[in-house]
């Protein structure tokens, strides 16, 4: 009887907080390296922005105070809008032909998505470069079907296209997670009730998916906000960003102040608009609940 009490005893205090370390201990490599490759530069350049090359607010000053800042500034979260609009259009239908696909069409869907995973994306903007040239294989297309040739190359047109191909996948897989767990008889029981089948898409389905619109919208939005390489090779200097600007103010300038005060107010912005999402978000699904 002795021996199973003390088999079935819990162990003393003291040996208990081992095992409830181990979580953290698992996490700790993760926290240094976040830590040193991600806050400690970001800290930097928001001190550099405020004391390079003097202290105070001149760096800030400078950034509002030129009109050509504000129009670049204008010019990426413009280009980031239509690129989010864009993949949103042409990753909707493709994420719902996913969920009603059978297996080996799935299969194939899924793995199109994939695929530029595996490619560099220096290597996939290189390709657009070749294809969206004045001779390139995009305007044979549109030329033999008589709607070209366009000027798609050094355009901002071309880096629209460029960067809704390379975003696509963040757009389809959180709308495909989301839309996969719609139950599909909902549908079918507003069509029971008199619902056209659009209408039912409409009012039933696309309310339901709206997780996964937000969550794609939100990562392709801010990721477009920061793309470097493809629009310095698709676009032009005329139709620069503002992280080619950045780039500009440090290495060809050494300004790393200048530099500096723009990433923060591309960062204080970015932050802004996710919170105004997250509350607009928040009212919105509260006044479904309701």
């Amino acid at each position: 009887m002795v021996s199973t009490l003390q088999a079935v005893a819990p162990p003393p205090a003291g040996r208990r907080e081992a095992p409830e370390r181990r979580p953290a201990l698992l996490v700790l490599p993760a926290l240094v390296a976040l830590a040193v490759f991600f806050l400690y530069p970001l800290v930097s350049m928001v001190i550099s922005a405020f004391t390079d090359p003097a202290p105070g607010l001149g760096n800030f000053t400078w950034f509002f105070g030129e009109a050509q800042n504000l129009r670049v500034l204008g010019r990426t979260f413009t280009t980031a809008l239509w690129v989010t609009v864009i993949a949103l259009l042409l990753s909707y239908p493709y994420a719902y032909a996913m969920t009603i696909a059978g297996p080996r069409a799935k299969a194939v869907l899924t793995l199109l998505v994939l695929v530029p995973f595996w490619t560099s994306l220096m290597v996939r903007t290189f390709a657009w470069v070749i294809l969206l040239q004045d001779t390139g294989v995009v305007n044979d297309v549109l030329g033999a079907v008589g709607l070209g040739p366009f000027s798609l190359i050094r355009t901002q047109a071309g880096v629209v296209i460029g960067m809704v191909q390379l975003l696509m996948p963040f757009m389809v897989l959180p709308l495909y997670a989301v839309m996969s767990g719609i139950d599909r008889r909902l549908l079918t029981a507003a069509g029971g009730m008199g619902a056209h089948p659009v209408k039912a898409f409409a009012t039933v389905y696309v309310p339901l998916s709206t997780p996964g619109v937000s969550a794609g919208c939100l990562t392709v939005f801010i990721s477009a906000l920061g793309f470097y390489v493809t629009p310095a090779l698709l676009g032009s200097p005329t139709d620069a960003l503002l992280s080619q600007q950045i780039f500009t103010q440090v290495n060809g300038l050494l300004k790393w102040g200048r530099g500096g005060a723009m990433g923060v107010v591309l960062l204080g912005l970015t932050l802004a608009m996710i919170a105004l999402l997250a509350v607009t978000l928040r009212r919105a699904g509260k006044r479904v609940t309701g």
